[in-house]
């Protein structure tokens, strides 16, 4: 699971046709403060001089050594984040006051013990769990997939970070959600979350938002998590595998899905597609899923690979765009 990065949820009605549901919802609008969070100003007495404490510091061998072993123990946390996902939280600073590296952590002791190795006498570590002030409704950048966006009344979900040849990125999601030329925010915070470009309407389902900041990972957990996986490669589903996963604004993360065809054609008020992913089982996709990446799992470890987004369903049977047209369509590849 993700960087610990916390975030409401409504009904609306999709548009519906020929007895399925474009998984978009209508929503109220909502006042939101645009603001991020605010930075204290510290006053200063110019009448004073102020000591040089920062350059004293900055020289002091003891302290050079401690920023050090501050940043190698903070490199081996990153890697294995990396590696191992955000199930567990850390928070990595040298505290001059005490002549130690502070680690706090609530990840199991001993892969603590692992991450610090020769180094564990120079520090002190507090048990706890670093959260972050955002989640899937209330993103922030770098942003990620299966986070709440709307435009306008609609809202839908994100789906996951694609790069052209140039590496600029672009988050994927259904192109119902908006037109091109249209501003998604993000779905509490108001923030501006992307440009819409490349609508594949009325046969292709899919859109990019760019503009801002995307990252490698896709939410999992609930609707208001804060958590995610990182995301290490994609491809299109496999005919009668049994555990797909989605995670949208709506339902969050559910698996136990089976992918009955990767041929599939689906018409709803927005037009037909074709060939599109259908797939059952497990908990489905509801109104304001659309656009919400559609994944599987590794076979070891936490890492996540894309398989397409979900654009449409009816309750039994669930339909997503699949990841080798957007690849297709756009020229782009999947960040990892």
């Amino acid at each position: 699971m993700r960087n610990s990065r916390s975030r409401l949820r409504w009904g609306g009605a999709g548009l519906a046709m020929a007895g399925f549901t474009v998984i978009a919802s209508t929503i109220p609008v909502y006042a939101a403060n645009s603001s991020g969070d605010s930075k204290a100003t510290i006053a200063v007495d110019n009448a004073v001089a102020a000591p040089a404490a920062d350059a004293t510091f900055a020289t002091d061998q003891v302290a050079a050594d401690l920023a050090a072993t501050s940043s190698t123990i903070g490199s081996k946390v990153v890697s294995f984040v990396q590696a191992k996902g955000t199930s567990y939280t850390f928070g990595v600073y040298a505290d001059p006051d005490l002549g130690k590296v502070i680690v706090e952590t609530d990840a199991p002791a001993r892969d603590v013990a692992a991450l610090l190795g020769k180094d564990a006498s120079q520090v002190v570590v507090r048990k706890g769990k670093v959260t972050d002030l955002f989640s899937r409704r209330d993103d922030v950048p770098a942003f990620w997939g299966g986070a709440g966006i709307r435009s306008g009344g609609a809202i839908c979900s994100s789906g996951y970070t694609v790069a052209n040849s140039a590496n600029t990125r672009y988050q994927v999601t259904a192109g119902h959600c908006a037109p091109n030329g249209a501003t998604e925010v993000t779905e509490l915070g108001n923030r501006t979350f992307g440009v819409v470009s490349g609508n594949g309407l009325p046969s292709k389902d899919m859109e990019l938002l760019g503009g801002q900041s995307y990252g490698s990972f896709i939410y999992g957990g609930g609707v208001n998590s804060s958590t995610g996986y990182h995301v290490a490669g994609a491809g299109n589903p496999v005919v009668g595998f049994t555990n797909y996963c989605h995670s949208g604004r709506t339902t969050g993360e559910n698996c136990g899905h089976t992918a009955q065809s990767v041929t599939a054609t689906v018409c709803t008020s927005s037009g037909c597609k074709s060939p599109v992913a259908a797939f059952t089982g497990g908990v489905l996709p509801q109104g304001g899923d659309s656009g919400s990446p559609f994944f599987v799992g590794s076979t070891s470890g936490t890492d996540k690979h894309i398989r397409g987004h979900v654009i449409a369903g009816n309750g039994t049977t669930s339909y997503a765009e699949l990841w080798n047209n957007v690849a297709a369509r756009y020229g782009v590849h999947i960040v990892t």
